[in-house]
């Protein structure tokens, strides 16, 4: 979390007074309602919704998309393993690629692995950083396979001008606490496509939607049994505030992320960016020639690698690669029949390039109220490490 005050601190007072906390109420407030156009607008999209987790957001996404059992999902092999739990959540199997140079999707490896079983294709903007999206529409393109993109690391950056999330067929976000801006929890759903969005709104709420309000309004999708992901009014009036803080959050990481990498240029590589500008800022990855000298400067300067980040690595994605989709056996993908014949020859080396580059690489977490002192401390604490 980078920033939060009394904005929230008062806007959850006028909800607790309102006495309206239920997401659909006849009050004058409706949070959710107005932080969902506020969403679309700031991201210059025709639906958002609202809900409890970027995982929620990115299950939801799927069943918009229509993935389940007999498909694939291509994710990489450096993402939180929710990106690789969203896919088997719906019946369908996630096949692990490489990252890239950027630690991003590296799209001729998700050529490689694509088959006549693939679906859909999820990257993940890690540390938000952008991936390569051109590349990656024109191969979805090619092959008729959708995007969900994984934004939940990357909230409010941008790909040459367009908002991350809002540039495959459908994207999430993540508002936990870890995240750009924050609700504690929650997650947005954001696409311009309304079959998707009309999914989603069942999926994400579908013991609801039928009997408080006008939700079903205009859906023709018929409903369906799926999940229960509304938020309340106390989340909608948080990220209400949050939203208007989040640009001068990203101005503040650029720029101090920019004043460090000068300070830096000549001695250290950083790791290439697929769009430096429409990269969030939270995170400078610098680039070693071994995995010893990584470790080396990590252990004199406290920073961290993205090798030991745990479940942000695919070898530790332990109900993944020992194959437990789910608690009963009938519903768990990796042991459907019509399963059998995907992908899912998982080893702990098969996306070794991957390993390599997480492991060659050391992260510094850039501060947006750094002053000047504060990013010379950091760049001479690199240099002596050095």
């Amino acid at each position: 979390m980078y920033r939060i005050g009394k904005e929230e601190v008062e806007a959850l007072q006028r909800v607790i007074e309102s006495r309206q906390l239920f997401k659909i109420n006849g009050g004058d407030l409706q949070e959710v309602m107005n932080c969902e156009e506020e969403l679309k607008k700031l991201m210059g999209v025709d639906y958002a919704l609202l809900m409890t987790s970027g995982k929620a957001a990115m299950i939801c996404g799927l069943i918009g998309l229509g993935v389940g059992p007999g498909d694939e999902v291509i994710i990489p092999a450096y993402t939180y393993i929710a990106s690789a739990i969203a896919v088997t959540a719906v019946g369908a199997i996630p096949v692990i690629c490489d990252c890239d140079e950027t630690l991003t999707i590296d799209v001729a490896d998700v050529e490689r692995k694509i088959s006549k079983y693939t679906k859909a294709v999820i990257p993940v903007y890690i540390q938000g950083f952008p991936g390569n999206l051109d590349a990656l529409k024109k191969l979805a393109d090619k092959y008729n396979i959708k995007i969900l993109e994984d934004a939940c690391q990357s909230v409010g950056g941008s790909y040459k001008g367009k908002r991350l999330g809002t540039i495959g067929d459908v994207g999430a976000f993540s508002l936990n606490f870890y995240k750009v801006i924050t609700t504690g929890e929650g997650g947005v759903l954001f696409t311009d496509n309304r079959q998707i969005y009309e999914r989603a709104l069942i999926q994400h709420d579908s013991s609801a939607i039928a009997f408080f309000g006008t939700q079903l309004d205009g859906v023709t999708e018929p409903q369906f049994c799926g999940n229960e992901y509304r938020v309340s009014e106390l989340m909608g009036a948080i990220l209400r505030e949050q939203l208007k803080r989040l640009d001068g959050i990203l101005f503040d990481l650029r720029k101090n992320k920019k004043i460090l990498m000068d300070e830096l240029k000549d001695t250290f590589e950083f790791a290439p960016s697929h769009d430096i500008e429409g990269d969030c800022g939270t995170t400078l990855p610098l680039r070693f020639a071994s995995r010893e000298e990584s470790e080396a400067f990590t252990n004199a300067t406290g920073f961290g690698s993205p090798i030991n980040t745990g479940k942000h690595v695919y070898t530790n994605w332990t109900p993944i690669m020992e194959k437990r989709g789910a608690f009963h056996p009938l519903m768990d993908p990796f042991k459907m029949e019509v399963n059998k014949d995907l992908n899912h020859n998982y080893s702990m080396d098969m996306c070794a390039k991957s390993l390599d580059l997480l492991a060659r690489t050391a992260y510094i977490s850039i501060s947006p109220d750094w002053n000047e002192q504060d990013i010379k401390n950091v760049a001479d604490k690199c240099k002596k490490a050095k």
